[in-house]
């Protein structure tokens, strides 16, 4: 787990210096040793150059720092993330006559890459973003892991006179550090997704002009920056193979392996451990794995009815872990609030929680965490899985209602209009609009999951902002979520669009950034190429019967725990802003939310975002702590990046 950065272009003293500015933005990345190379040049003295920052995992040795040059095949490479079956690979690699001076796992995916070039990618399982330089071919290799867990941002030049033509990095935040963007601008997509999602749906970014490498995606190209091809080299399927059906007992032992493969670090390792089905049944697979007790962490809550605490001690007592709590209190979220905000590489209204996990971890010397996300988006854990194909159903068969009962429900659903100043942003007064879009279950996904609806949205954006997106979504993704989902079931569509939407464009890239900036690798066994195709093979009553309740991940991933012990309602891991918006971070947020200039120049409409923040504070019904959270975030990020209109 580490920070990458890398220029094409001229290889001279300024791009240089670029790039050891790009480094040291990320020495929070990779605190224990830090790296630079360069390619030899052409004949007008362009070239490839790396900078690594790394956070040592496995092979502690000098043998495993990066950029790394394999002296057999000549190609070089910064990688970021793990690969989790490289001693499947070494050995495989052994039998051809391979050998390697490192005992870790970049030095294997280097020589499988110089051997075989990109078509080596499909053999890799884990988490990864790497950049590898081909000397013979001078081509630049750029790839990102299937599920996303791993970022990788590029910008390309649009100056053709520029000495450089193509920027890439683990951060934005590195890449402004380059110096060599220039007059940075907000793209307007990103904008209309935040206000949207609560977060920038990929490939477009906070900044014009750089983009997120799509998950599962290969970039080639040449010395010169020009591009030799842009492909996927893994998507979903649209439907699961008819002719392969997966048992359970199958699973059990791919799913065992999948967190034994995750176990694997010559540093000390720990589990978050939240008390709930998922972070549980990781916990408990870990224990059954490993002959000495795991360590465990839970954050828990002074005096909050979201605490977890008590439910979690009583998990991993009966795991039998070496447990740990980390209580949070307001007054610490207050102090530590602006250098926690400072962790977030793009605009989000989630991470928080994860970061002051992190930074305890961290603190209490360890430096791996594994985490029990993924679970919801694999088994259908979220209310989404029952909502969303039942609506659809309905908007379906009641062709010859929606005018009456648009209008019912309509009034039914404002009717508080008068209680506030801004109507209830909730499910319910959304229903409307979802029941016209019923023939589009990506449109009722993306309208479920709507921070605002349609038409406050419209009036929290500035006029050339609004219409940006449709539905919040990008173009590109769109489309992936149309071809990966073509041929499914509902419940299988709403499983693709939670793990390419809430998980990957969210959880996963929040995660990366608040983990990473307490110096913590967190690895998510639930996140898994071959488990996802694993899954994606079960019967569907298998796999998600009885809705809700993630059956099959109870009975194989919490063995030997009572029962009664996950017999609650569920609740997400979060910590308890609405409060503490209210109190300890209100000065903040007026100073923001209610500065015209400040809210115009990031792309909204200040009169609406007042009005929005005093509904809040004057306790308007439906109206989330998530909503002004995310507005917030948003006028902040830009303002600390100087990033506009």
């Amino acid at each position: 787990m580490c920070g990458i950065a890398g220029i094409v272009g001229k290889l001279d003293a300024s791009n240089h210096a670029a790039l050891a500015r790009m480094s040291d933005a990320m020495a929070h990345r990779g605190p224990d040793a830090q790296g630079m190379w360069q390619s030899e040049v052409d004949a007008r003295g362009w070239g490839a150059m790396f900078a690594h920052r790394r956070l040592a995992i496995l092979d502690l040795s000098p043998a495993g720092a990066q950029p790394m040059v394999d002296q057999v095949t000549g190609h070089t490479i910064v990688f970021n993330g793990e690969v989790y079956n490289y001693q499947e690979l070494r050995e495989r690699l052994a039998l051809e006559g391979q050998t390697f001076e490192s005992s870790g796992d970049t030095a294997v995916m280097l020589r499988a890459l110089g051997l075989y070039g990109p078509k080596a990618v499909a053999w890799f399982r884990g988490m990864f973003a790497f950049a590898s330089w081909d000397r013979a071919r001078r081509v630049l290799l750029l790839v990102r892991d299937p599920l996303g867990i791993k970022p990788l941002y590029v910008a390309r030049n649009q100056d053709r006179d520029g000495d450089w033509a193509v920027l890439f990095a683990s951060e934005i935040r590195a890449l402004l550090a380059s110096g060599l963007l220039g007059a940075t601008r907000i793209d307007p997509r990103a904008v209309s997704s935040v206000v949207w999602n609560g977060f920038v749906v990929g490939p477009e970014t906070m900044v014009s002009g750089v983009e997120l490498l799509p998950p599962g995606w290969i970039l080639e190209l040449n010395g010169d920056g020009s591009e030799v091809s842009s492909r996927e080299h893994w998507a979903a399927t649209s439907a699961p193979a008819p002719d392969r059906i997966l048992t359970e007992r199958e699973l059990e032992h791919i799913l065992e392996e999948d967190v034994r493969l995750h176990l694997l670090s010559d540093v000390p390792l720990g589990v978050f451990l939240s008390g709930g089905v998922d972070s549980s049944a990781v916990a408990n697979l870990a224990q059954r794995s490993s002959r000495a007790p795991i360590h465990t962490f839970t954050l828990a809550f002074e005096g909050s009815e979201l605490n977890e605490g008590p439910i979690a001690r009583r998990v991993a007592a009966a795991i039998g872990t070496e447990h740990r709590e980390v209580v949070l209190t307001e007054s610490h979220v207050v102090e530590q609030l602006e250098t926690a905000l400072d962790s977030l590489d793009q605009p989000t209204f989630d991470g928080l929680n994860s970061y002051y996990m992190s930074r305890a971890i961290r603190a209490a010397g360890f430096t791996v965490a594994l985490v029990g996300t993924g679970g919801d988006e694999l088994f259908g854990g979220y209310s989404s899985f029952r909502d969303l194909p039942v609506l659809q159903r309905w908007a379906r068969r009641s062709g010859w209602l929606p005018r009456t009962a648009l209008a019912w429900l309509a009034s039914f659903a404002l009717a508080s209009r008068r209680r506030g100043q801004v109507d209830p942003q909730t499910r319910w007064a959304k229903l409307p609009d979802m029941i016209r879009r019923g023939d589009d279950l990506t449109a009722l996904y993306q309208l479920a999951h709507a921070l605002f609806l349609p038409e406050f949205n419209t009036e929290l954006l500035a006029s050339d902002v609004a219409g940006a997106l449709v539905d919040g979504l990008t173009e590109k993704m769109r489309e992936r979520l149309a071809r990966e989902t073509r041929s499914r079931s509902a419940l299988s569509a709403v499983s693709i669009m939670e793990l390419r939407m809430f998980l990957g464009e969210r959880l996963l890239r929040d995660n990366d950034s608040v983990s990473m900036a307490a110096s913590i690798e967190q690895r998510l066994p639930l996140v898994d190429r071959v488990l996802f195709e694993s899954v994606d093979l079960l019967p569907e009553t298998t796999r998600y019967s009885p809705v809700g309740r993630k059956a099959v991940l109870r009975r194989l991933g919490l063995q030997g725990l009572p029962p009664e012990l996950f017999e609650r309602p569920k609740r997400g891991f979060e910590l308890p802003f609405d409060g503490w918006i209210r109190r300890g971070l209100k000065k903040a947020m007026d100073e923001a939310l209610l500065d015209p200039g400040a809210v115009r120049a990031v792309g909204l409409r200040p009169e609406a975002v007042e009005r929005l923040w005093r509904a809040f504070l004057d306790g308007a019904p439906g109206l989330y702590w998530s909503r002004v959270w995310a507005i917030y975030v948003l006028v902040r990020w830009c303002h600390r990046h100087r990033v506009f209109r």
